[in-house]
């Protein structure tokens, strides 16, 4: 009767390791993030900053993780497709969103009515780049600096125009900042995109805009426009020459255009952390330096910390602009 006992006992506990085991195989299984590929979610099409920047870190990632980043483009409602798609994704690093800081800093302003909460919804995890915009100016005007062309537009109220890729753009805000700031009469011509608002510089349509440097550093070597300024708080990299208008004009001017990841609420923070630390590394590496700096984009890197602050400020910055213009979505 005994060995019975005995037998028994050792079936019950064969039965309970067994099953400590079995439970234990989901957490054996998730091992190292990230052990699959991950999806990094852009929410526009192919060729623009945000997808840039996507796949020249999206690479590098991959290589350092030894998975492959899958960039997933879902354009659509001014960001409000992807943001949802993210947002509805399992809050394991496995699925990121990468966008410019409008999603985040400038739509909340615009858009009281977002599907989205961008402060609650999801975590900043890193700013990867930056890309500051060039003020361009039709050759025909005649300044040839910054200070100049402030001036020229001092002189003569409501005599000329400049273009932004749009209403509520950054290029719109900026400009807006800048006029409203110096106290500026300038006519505003809203087009869609640079691919209409550069040409039409060129074209002498309109006397001034802002747009990245790829879009007008060819016109401005054949003569076609001049570049007089840009706009984030340090001198571009790919034209260390040009002022910006935080020295000649506006103390602290900056409206650079930004590119980061974010993760949905919910992520584990050692996963943002972790990932965080690996964009850090890979926007370090010279072959990445290059790569962006050949497309006027200066790589960044920060800690999740790091970029909830600035956000915060481009946030803060952006909802003023849009107070004291008055900027209105048709």
């Amino acid at each position: 009767m005994k060995s019975v006992y005995r037998l028994a006992a050792l079936i019950g506990a064969a039965f309970v390791l067994c099953a400590l085991w079995l439970f234990s195989q989901p957490a054996l299984a998730q091992g190292k993030f990230p052990n699959k590929p991950v999806r990094v979610v852009v929410p526009y099409a192919a060729g623009g900053f945000p997808d840039t920047v996507a796949r020249i870190i999206g690479q590098k990632l991959g290589d350092r993780w030894g998975q492959q980043v899958l960039i997933d483009n879902r354009p659509g409602g001014n960001g409000v497709v992807s943001a949802q798609y993210v947002m509805s994704a399992v809050a394991d690093g496995y699925t990121l969103l990468v966008t410019d800081n409008s999603m985040i800093a400038i739509n909340p302003s615009l858009y009281p009515k977002l599907p989205y909460d961008a402060k609650k919804d999801f975590i900043p995890v890193s700013m990867m780049a930056r890309a500051p915009l060039y003020m361009v100016i039709n050759p025909s005007i005649p300044a040839n600096t910054l200070q100049e062309f402030i001036a020229l537009v001092k002189a003569n109220p409501g005599k000329y125009a400049y273009g932004s890729s749009g209403i509520g753009s950054t290029h719109h805000l900026c400009m807006e900042s800048f006029k409203t700031t110096l106290g500026l009469n300038m006519v505003h011509v809203p087009f869609k995109g640079t691919a209409q608002s550069v040409p039409a510089v060129v074209s002498g349509d309109v006397a001034v805009t802002l747009s990245a440097g790829p879009s007008v550093l060819g016109f401005a070597k054949s003569g076609k426009l001049k570049m007089i300024a840009v706009n984030s708080l340090h001198r571009a990299s790919l034209s260390p020459e040009l002022p910006t208008i935080a020295e000649v004009a506006i103390p602290g001017f900056n409206f650079a255009p930004t590119i980061g990841a974010y993760a949905p609420a919910g992520t584990p923070p050692e996963v943002v952390k972790q990932i965080s630390a690996d964009i850090a590394q890979v926007v370090k590496m010279a072959a990445v330096i290059e790569n962006m700096h050949t497309l006027g984009i200066d790589p960044v890197g920060s800690t999740p910390e790091e970029y909830a602050a600035a956000l915060k400020e481009d946030s803060e910055r952006y909802a003023k602009v849009v107070k004291t213009a008055n900027v209105k979505m048709e």
